[in-house]
C-alpha cells in the first residue's frame, strides 16, 4: 500500500508528470489484484483496509482503470452498523466521500458518498474546534477529482499521512522546485500573450483596449498542466481570446443585423461582403482566419491532414448559437429550458475551445480521431454542459437585483411556476452533479480519444468552479495570488 499512499502525495503535490511510468505500473498491479480478490474485504473488523480500498478506487478510477463497485456493497447493505463503527473515523470516511466522487451512477458508489457525507457533517457538528475539523470542510466544499493540485493548500497531510517517511521530504522538495520552474515559464508564457495582443490592431480598438489576456491564459494554465506543453498553452490563449472577444460582439456590441453578416462571413470564410460592417468587427474576422489558416497549415505539416474544415464547422456552430441567443433577446420570449440549454452547451465555447487543444497534442489525430471530434463527442458535451449550468447557477445566486437575464435557471422556472428560486438552483446542482458522473464514465470507457486529451477536458471542467463558484473555494485565493504575480510581472515586462 505504500506505493498508493506515494502515488496520492505526489498528485496532492501537482508533480505527478515526473512519475508517469511509475504509476502506472503500480496502478495496473493494483487493478489487477482488486480484479481477482473482489470480495476479500472485512471493513468492519479492519478499518485500514477500508481506508486502502477507497484509496484504491480513488487512484484507479482517477488514472483510467476501471473498478467494480460492487466493492462498497456490504457498505450500503449494513448502513447502521456503518455508522456505529465509522462514525468517528474522520480519515476512512474522508477517503470514502473522495473515492464517491469518482461514480458514474451507481447505487453502491452514491450511497457511501451519501452517507460519508452526512457522517462527516455530523463529527463537523460535534467537533467544531478539532485540529481536523478545516481539512474536513474544505474536503466537503472541494473534493480532491474536483480540483487541482497546484491551487491547493499547501497543508496537504493533515489526517492520512505520518509525514515523518524520509520521501515524503523528498517529494516536498521536489515539489517546490517545480512550482518554481513552472512559475516561471507561466510568467514567460504570459508575456508573450501580451506581447501578441500587443501587435494587433484590433487591440487598440476603444471596445478591445482594457482587455487582459491573463483571463484568457488561466483557462490553458490549468488545463494544459505538463510544463512541457509551453507553446500550446500560449497557442491555445489566442484562440480562447477570439472566442471570449466574438462572445462580447454578439452580447453587447453588434445589431441584429451586423451579427447576421459577421455570422455569414464566418460560413462563407471570407471577409468579402463585409462592408458595412464597423471596423472592429472586420478586425476581428481578420485576426480569426489569419490565425486559424496559419494554425491549419502548421498541423498539416506535421501530420499530413488538413484541419480547417473542421474548424471552420466549429466556428460556424459557436456563431449560429450565439445567433440563436440574439434573436431569443430581441423577441423578449424565453425559450423551452431544454432547448436554452442544448443551445447554451454550444454557445459555451468549450467545443471550439477543446478542438484547438486536441490539434495542439500532437496526439491521435488521424480521420477517426478527427471524425469524432466534429460530432460534439459526449466528454466535450459534458464539459460544456457543467460550464453552462454552473455559470447560470452561479449567476442566479448574484442577480436579485438584475432580475430575469434569460439563463436555464429563468426558463426553467418560467416553465414550472410553482417551483422557487431554491428548488430550482437545487434542480440546477442536481443536473450538474449528474453530469460529472456522465464525464467520469467517459473518462473510463471512451477509447477513440487519447487520455491526455481526456485529462484535458477533465482539467476544463475542474476550472469551472474557479471561475464561477466563488463562494467557500478554498482553491480560489491561492489562484488569485497566482494570477496577481503573473499579472504583475506581465504588466512590468509589456508597458
Amino acid at each position: 500500500m505504500e506505493s498508493l499512499h506515494m502515488i496520492d502525495i505526489i498528485q496532492r503535490l501537482g508533480i505527478e508528470h515526473h512519475f508517469e511510468q511509475e504509476i502506472q505500473l503500480v496502478l495496473q498491479k493494483q487493478q489487477l489484484i482488486l480484479s481477482n480478490h473482489p470480495c476479500d474485504f472485512d471493513f468492519f473488523s479492519s478499518h485500514d483496509q477500508l481506508y486502502e480500498v477507497a484509496l484504491a478506487f480513488r487512484l484507479l478510477r482517477q488514472g483510467g482503470y476501471y473498478v467494480n463497485a460492487d466493492l462498497f456493497d456490504i457498505l450500503k447493505n449494513e448502513k447502521r452498523k456503518f455508522k456505529e463503527i465509522y462514525g468517528e473515523d474522520v480519515k476512512v470516511l474522508s477517503a470514502l466521500y473522495e473515492a464517491s466522487q469518482l461514480g458514474v451512477q451507481e447505487d453502491s458508489v452514491d450511497d457511501v458518498g451519501y452517507l460519508s457525507l452526512q457522517l462527516l457533517h455530523a463529527w463537523l457538528r460535534r467537533h467544531e474546534e478539532h485540529p481536523q475539523a478545516i481539512h474536513v470542510t474544505k474536503t466537503l466544499h472541494s473534493p480532491l477529482h474536483h480540483g487541482f493540485s497546484r491551487f491547493r493548500d499547501a497543508n496537504i497531510f493533515p489526517i492520512q499521512f505520518n509525514t515523518n517517511n524520509e520521501w515524503i521530504g523528498c517529494l516536498e522538495e521536489l515539489a517546490e522546485i517545480n512550482s518554481c520552474v513552472v512559475s516561471l515559464m507561466n510568467q514567460k508564457e504570459i508575456t508573450e500573450v501580451y506581447k501578441w495582443w500587443k501587435t494587433l490592431e484590433m487591440a487598440k480598438e476603444e471596445k478591445f483596449r482594457s482587455y487582459q489576456p491573463l483571463k484568457w491564459y488561466m483557462w490553458p494554465m490549468a488545463c494544459l498542466t505538463n510544463p512541457c506543453l509551453s507553446q500550446q498553452r500560449i497557442q491555445l490563449t489566442k484562440f480562447i481570446s477570439l472566442i471570449y472577444i466574438v462572445d462580447d460582439i454578439f452580447d453587447a456590441y453588434g445589431t441584429l443585423d451586423q451579427l447576421t453578416l459577421f455570422t455569414d462571413a464566418i460560413i462563407r470564410w471570407e471577409l468579402g461582403g463585409t462592408e458595412q460592417l464597423p471596423g472592429f468587427m472586420k478586425m476581428c474576422l481578420s485576426v480569426l482566419y489569419d490565425t486559424t489558416n496559419d494554425f491549419a497549415e502548421e498541423v498539416y505539416k506535421k501530420h499530413g491532414l488538413n484541419p480547417i474544415d473542421t474548424l471552420k464547422r466549429s466556428w460556424v456552430r459557436l456563431l449560429n448559437a450565439f445567433m440563436e441567443e440574439a434573436h431569443w433577446l430581441k423577441g423578449g420570449d424565453l425559450p423551452r429550458s431544454e432547448e436554452y440549454l442544448n443551445n447554451g452547451i454550444v454557445s459555451s465555447g468549450v467545443h471550439v475551445l477543446l478542438l484547438y487543444a486536441f490539434f495542439l497534442l500532437d496526439q491521435s489525430i488521424n480521420m477517426e480521431s478527427v471524425a469524432v471530434m466534429d460530432n460534439f463527442p459526449q466528454i466535450i458535451y459534458s464539459v460544456a454542459k457543467i460550464l453552462r449550468l454552473s455559470d447560470d447557477l452561479e449567476g442566479a445566486k448574484k442577480k436579485d437585483e438584475k432580475g430575469v437575464d434569460g439563463s436555464y435557471l429563468d426558463c426553467y422556472m418560467n416553465e414550472h411556476q410553482h417551483v422557487s428560486a431554491e428548488d430550482a438552483q437545487n434542480h440546477v446542482s442536481h443536473l450538474i452533479q449528474s453530469e460529472w458522473k456522465r464525464l467520469n464514465q467517459q473518462i473510463l470507457t471512451q477509447n477513440q480519444l487519447s487520455s491526455s486529451f481526456a485529462n484535458i477536458c477533465l482539467n476544463g471542467a475542474r476550472m469551472v468552479p474557479l471561475m464561477y463558484h466563488t463562494t467557500n473555494n478554498p482553491y480560489l485565493s491561492i489562484m488569485q495570488e497566482h494570477v496577481m504575480t503573473l499579472l504583475h510581472t506581465a504588466g512590468a515586462e509589456t508597458v
